[in-house]
């Protein structure tokens, strides 16, 4: 009886499945698909005009450029973006002496403890610090950004798709809506709070522009534009993600070069191992 009663649920289930499998299928095969303006308005990301220096197996770091994205993280980002996984002293990798190392991290405040109360303080920062973040916690930085949390920003571009060129295309592609949008889409709009961006999925992003003509003064002149300072920050932020990118392409045409000769050499030892063996002839 209970054998019975087994197969006879199991039949039930099967059936139940097999009949959910077959409308799920008939609805997607059949059920127009509404398609919203990210669908038609939402572009792709950009890449700066002359490329990136790090781009490709012989890529290497523009040290010029990342100094300059640093002063635009700065200036501009640190505000509400924290750097947690990058350390100060990580600075000397782009150029920067023990000295500039010092004074830079001196001039940022760090979380503390007092020595003589055990109260939670800040102190001048060290070179063996991290990079502080700007809130206290997800609640403080949620209630200063529209109830958005700013994302850290140290591996921002190994967690987004083509991370260089997402972060590059989305500070410089704020704009107001085309007006075709408004003529395909009537109901779409910019609710308050938000901000219009043809680079961010959803087109409406929470983080209002960040970057305006001159709005940094760089140390070697350049000329500060949105795009400039987009793609500095941009080519920081990829450092700061992968600081070890340019030594390992050059451990890779190491061993690339390496089993290229081991080849050619056990080849060559090959030959001369078997050399004075004779093939023997057909009968």
């Amino acid at each position: 009886m209970i054998r019975l009663f087994s197969i006879a649920a199991g039949l039930v289930f099967t059936l139940v499945v097999m009949i959910a499998f077959g409308v799920g299928a008939y609805t997607a095969a059949t059920e127009e698909v509404v398609k919203g303006p990210e669908k038609y308005f939402h572009l792709e990301n950009k890449t700066p005009a002359g490329g990136w220096s790090f781009d490709g197996p012989l890529g290497r770091w523009d040290v010029a450029q990342l100094q300059r994205g640093l002063k635009v993280y700065d200036e501009v980002c640190s505000a509400c973006h924290g750097l947690k996984f990058v350390a100060f002293r990580n600075l000397a990798e782009i150029g920067f002496d023990e000295g500039q190392v010092k004074n830079y991290a001196a001039a940022k405040q760090v979380p503390g403890i007092d020595p003589n109360t055990g109260e939670a303080t800040t102190r001048a920062g060290l070179p063996t610090d991290y990079f502080p973040d700007p809130y206290p916690n997800d609640v403080a930085a949620a209630a200063a950004n529209n109830n958005a949390i700013p994302p850290d920003l140290s591996l921002i571009t190994k967690a987004r798709k083509d991370g260089s060129n997402y972060v590059y295309s989305l500070l410089s592609g704020y704009g107001d809506p085309p007006a075709e949008l408004a003529q395909q889409f009537p109901d779409f709009n910019t609710p308050p709070g938000l901000y219009f961006n043809r680079y961010f999925k959803y087109l409406n992003i929470a983080m209002p522009p960040q970057l305006t003509p001159g709005q940094v003064t760089y140390d070697d002149g350049t000329e500060a534009t949105v795009e400039q300072m987009s793609a500095d920050v941009a080519a920081f932020l990829t450092w700061t993600a992968e600081p070890k990118m340019q030594q390992r392409k050059q451990t890779g045409w190491a061993v690339i070069g390496f089993l290229l000769f081991a080849t050619i050499l056990a080849y060559l030892a090959k030959q001369q191992i078997w050399s004075a063996v004779k093939p023997k002839k057909a009968k």
